[in-house]
């Protein structure tokens, strides 16, 4: 299994997941968090106190499936996250080395 990991912006991710879901994937979790995509105009951006830099609240999509389902996935992320800009997010791959249901914590 792998584990697919999208920093979208977040006008975008309506239709990221509707793709995904139309497309029969369904371990989907979306996550708002603050991050260092470039701003699509200057009502996105906003300067965090915390971190000392500007930021936009972007989305991070977490996706679990089968690693033959990962090329679709990343073709569908790309597809529907476009926003027109050179850099509208970022997509990592990363292996998944077991998995346990919580509700019998036997492995699937």
């Amino acid at each position: 299994m792998k584990e697919v990991k999208a920093f979208i912006h977040r006008n975008r991710i309506a239709d990221v997941v509707h793709a995904l879901k139309t497309a029969g994937f369904r371990n989907i979790s979306v996550i708002d968090v603050k991050g260092m995509l470039k701003a699509l105009d200057s009502q996105e951006r906003q300067y965090s106190i915390e971190i000392g830099e500007k930021v936009i609240t972007e989305v991070k999509l977490e996706l679990v499936c089968e690693a033959d389902q990962v090329d679709q996935a990343i073709a569908l992320i790309r597809k529907n996250g476009r926003t027109g800009q050179p850099d509208a997010g970022w997509i990592y791959v990363s292996g998944i080395d077991a998995s346990y249901r919580i509700d019998d914590g036997n492995a699937s």
